[in-house]
């Protein structure tokens, strides 16, 4: 393929929103993948639509007529085409069927399908399409350990140009040979697997920083030269004036008269100038390094034990599902649950197998009240993100500031956030997290909490729950966070084709038996 993506000076900013989110960015992408990275709402999202051409650049351009296809992080409704990729008798279907584990009846039963397996159907379409551009948007989110293989290797076939937002580390270094750093502004492409990429961009940071202290220190010396010219100066012209000389000593003021003339004062004023403009020169040549702040990040979570006996507690018991009115749907049985006021529980399971079920489940059984709970989802629609931005918008100023202060130490910019009106499910999942920071919860509920956050985002939560007194009941497939957090384990794994066992205590999350 010969086709190049070209960005040619753009700039992009919403009409709603003051500032810029792409600000001047001009570069080429060819064949390959291309990792976009950069923390949550710095405009990752809006450079693959930008790039798909869903949205038009305010000033600059994206020349050329490439078939382009943008896979949102979203999945709430089927992508289109997916009818005739489910149906589908060509090789193309066939394959991606069978490599994404995708079934016929996917479509007519979409509102029951696991997040992860709505994901898998959305890129099989988009891979079906064989656009030459591609921008996938986090495409591993909700995927357990296996899904996430399967979509790895159907995104490595793909031969065009992509684009890869995604905060998996492990998918960024399989697939990508270079990455697109978008913050600060402009973006900035530097070569190799995002490890590489990332190390060189530390390296760039150090250096800025140590270039940055040199020209520092250079200008303070030319400050205190300059100080110490300005002082002989203004010494000379203490002597050379004649204020304070009696009227009638004629010798005095004529010695002082000779002493200007010689040029006595002249040159210590023509060193004074010729400093200063060195110490100009110094602080534009240290305002001239940009040397990248690091966020200041990490959170406290509030929380507290609860009094109570137990917080959540069921016999055993069989939860049905329906799939569809006309089908029995599926099982899940489970044994005697229970949720003491500090236990840590890590719940994991396959794609499908009713682990956000069960989470309704509890939800709906607790013994505890509403505002000592604290809930995040997998998915919020976008409706409702935008009700609950306009909700922390028209808070009191002090209440905002508090929750506009633990969104910054989340890793993202506050200012940026209340710019827009609908906030990326990556800044949503942090506001939420704000509001429940404010509580003091006797249980924090947590559904696929890593998903759309960025590195340094999942880091810093981590940190704060494992400070934190209160319960949790935390549902994920990233393993590396559930094992720094959690002391009990529940898995799902399937017995039969239409069933599903919870067991306590069972293989470590992230398996995905059956």
């Amino acid at each position: 393929m010969s086709f190049v993506l070209r960005f040619l000076d753009v700039t992009f900013g919403y009409p709603e929103s003051p500032g810029l989110i792409i600000d001047s960015f001009t570069g080429q992408f060819h064949r390959g993948w291309t990792g976009v990275v950069g923390p949550n709402g710095a405009g990752k999202t809006t450079l693959l639509r930008l790039a798909s051409r869903e949205l038009s650049p305010t000033r600059g351009t994206v020349p050329g007529s490439a078939s382009a296809v943008y896979c949102a992080q979203r999945t709430d409704a089927p992508p289109p085409g997916l009818r005739d990729l489910l149906t589908g008798h060509d090789a193309p279907a066939c394959q991606l069927r069978g490599r994404l584990g995708l079934e016929e009846d996917w479509l007519a039963r979409w509102n029951t399908l696991s997040h992860g397996e709505r994901k898998r159907a959305q890129i099989g379409v988009a891979l079906w399409r064989q656009p030459q551009v591609l921008a996938v948007d986090e495409p591993t989110n909700h995927l357990d350990r296996d899904a996430a293989h399967q979509v790895a290797s159907a995104l490595q076939s793909f031969g065009g140009i992509g684009l890869l937002v995604s905060h998996d580390r492990e998918l960024l270094d399989l697939l990508c040979a270079q990455c697109l750093f978008v913050d600060p502004q402009p973006p900035i492409l530097r070569p190799g697997t995002f490890t590489q990429a990332d190390e060189q961009a530390a390296l760039e940071r150090d250096a800025a920083r140590s270039a940055k202290l040199v020209a520092g220190s250079e200008r303070k010396r030319l400050e205190r030269e300059a100080a110490k010219r300005r002082a002989v100066v203004d010494r000379s012209r203490q002597r050379l004036s004649k204020r304070g000389i009696p009227k009638g000593d004629h010798d005095a003021k004529a010695k002082r008269d000779l002493a200007k003339l010689t040029g006595k004062d002249g040159r210590a004023g023509r060193q004074l100038r010729q400093v200063t403009t060195r110490v100009e020169r110094a602080r534009e040549a240290e305002r001239s390094i940009e040397a990248m702040r690091e966020p200041t990040l990490g959170i406290w979570m509030a929380g507290e034990a609860s009094h109570r006996r137990h917080l959540f507690h069921r016999p055993a018991d069989r939860i049905e599902v329906s799939v569809t009115r006309e089908s029995d749907g599926w099982r899940l049985t489970h044994p005697e649950l229970t949720i003491g006021p500090q236990d840590r529980v890590a719940l994991s399971g396959p794609n499908g197998s009713g682990k956000s079920t069960l989470v309704r489940h509890i939800l709906e059984h607790l013994e505890l009240p509403a505002d000592r709970l604290v809930y995040l989802p997998q998915e919020i629609e976008e409706t409702q993100a935008r009700e609950i931005l306009a909700k922390s918008k028209g808070t009191s100023r002090d209440q905002l500031g508090r929750l506009m202060a633990i969104v910054k130490r989340l890793g993202s910019d506050p200012e940026r956030l209340l710019e827009s009106s609908s906030p990326s499910p990556g800044e949503l999942r942090k506001l939420l997290l704000a509001y429940g920071v404010a509580r003091l919860p006797h249980l924090i509920v947590l559904d696929e909490p890593t998903n759309h956050l960025d590195l340094p985002s999942i880091q810093s939560l981590e940190n704060a729950l494992s400070d934190c007194p209160c319960a949790l009941l935390l549902v994920s497939h990233d393993e590396r966070f559930l094992s720094a957090l959690a002391s009990l384990r529940w898995n799902i794994h399937r017995t039969a084709e239409r069933s599903f066992e919870l067991v306590l205590g069972g293989p470590t999350p992230g398996s995905t038996e059956g």
